[in-house]
């Protein structure tokens, strides 16, 4: 299933607690973030590269046009939500991408989350100090 020039195909991902809302349509290569385009949005060579890895496993970054709105948590786990939210998208459009997204890990979703502060202790595993005497 090919898309038409006027339909989108909308993917989520989510990495710790951020959360990306992704739109894919048929269309010249643009990627935006939030309003900016993907370079400006994440500054380093590592998140950029994260966020469009999808498209260079599939080799079609000059073929969609995405629009991504991603919110919550930092940079590098807004990269990832990004990165997964992406590969959902193109697995929807183009299920002939499943083998070589799924092969490159890009379609499962990293459940590590911040372990909850437990009572009797400074924070998730962290105790007091011990004195002796």
């Amino acid at each position: 299933m090919v898309l038409a020039s006027d339909t989108y195909v909308w993917g989520t991902g989510r990495r710790k607690t951020s959360i990306a809302r992704v739109r894919v349509k048929a269309g010249t290569g643009k990627f935006l973030v939030n309003g900016k385009p993907v370079d400006e949005y994440f500054t380093t060579l590592d998140t950029r590269r994260s966020a469009s890895r999808a498209l260079e496993s599939t080799e079609s970054a000059a073929s969609y046009d995405i629009w991504v709105r991603v919110v919550g948590g930092g940079v590098t786990g807004q990269a990832d939500a990004v990165s997964l939210g992406v590969a959902r998208a193109l697995k929807r459009d183009h299920p002939e991408f499943e083998a070589t997204l799924r092969e490159n890990g890009l379609l499962t979703r990293d459940p590590r989350m911040v372990e909850r502060k437990k009572y009797g202790l400074r924070k998730a595993r962290r105790a007091t100090q011990f004195s002796k005497r």
